[in-house]
């Protein structure tokens, strides 16, 4: 099982600023995903990342552009199960909270019979394409989708067998109101700091 952090997005409501530069808790989000990924999967996961800047980042993690750029977060998906390749571990590098017990769950969910798992949340999509596991099926199906120009993170679930784990079985990973949690503006920067304070102050 491979691992790959998505630098997607303009962050046009974050400044322009790279948004897993940011630090929480004395970290920087892409750094911890990294350490996470790498721990828990057994090599780094590569960095898909757009930006002409990003052998600046000094991430010191092999960097991917998109396979077939434009096409936003399903392209980053796409890419993922390409370079990665899969099966791979997908998580947005805005998504601070994701943790070891996550990842592991993921990767352990994405068994012969499941070609994608992904988990619910109470999010508009009802599901978290940007934290989940591709087989490598999901690459023919998620190129047909953009072809017809179906760029949905979920475009092409139909074409492929997808498992949803529920609330209840993320749970014991975590909160999953906190384990989705993504920074997209500055206030959400603060309220990540707040909440991680507070989730790792000694009760």
């Amino acid at each position: 099982m491979n691992g790959a952090i998505l630098a997607g997005g303009a962050a046009s409501r974050f400044g322009g600023y790279p948004k897993g530069l940011a630090s929480v808790g004395g970290q920087r989000v892409v750094d911890r995903l990294a350490g996470i990924m790498e721990h828990t999967l057994g090599s780094p996961p590569i960095l898909i990342a757009n930006d002409p800047d990003a052998l600046t980042w000094n991430t010191g993690l092999t960097i991917v552009t998109d396979v077939l750029p434009g096409y936003g977060a399903l392209g980053g998906i796409y890419t993922a199960v390409r370079a990665a390749p899969a099966p791979v571990v997908v998580v947005a590098w805005d998504m601070p909270f994701v943790n070891a017990a996550l990842v592991r769950l993921l990767a352990d969910s994405l068994a012969g019979d499941v070609d994608a798992v992904l988990p619910a949340s109470d999010g508009r999509r009802g599901v978290e394409p940007l934290c989940a596991a591709y087989g490598p099926a999901c690459g023919p199906a998620i190129r047909t989708a953009l072809e017809r120009g179906d760029r949905r993170a979920i475009a092409f679930h139909d074409s492929v067998r997808v498992a949803i784990l529920p609330l209840a079985d993320v749970a014991p990973a975590g909160d999953p109101s906190l384990l989705f949690f993504n920074i997209n503006t500055a206030d959400d920067l603060a309220q990540a700091e707040s909440r991680w304070q507070r989730v790792s102050s000694p009760s």
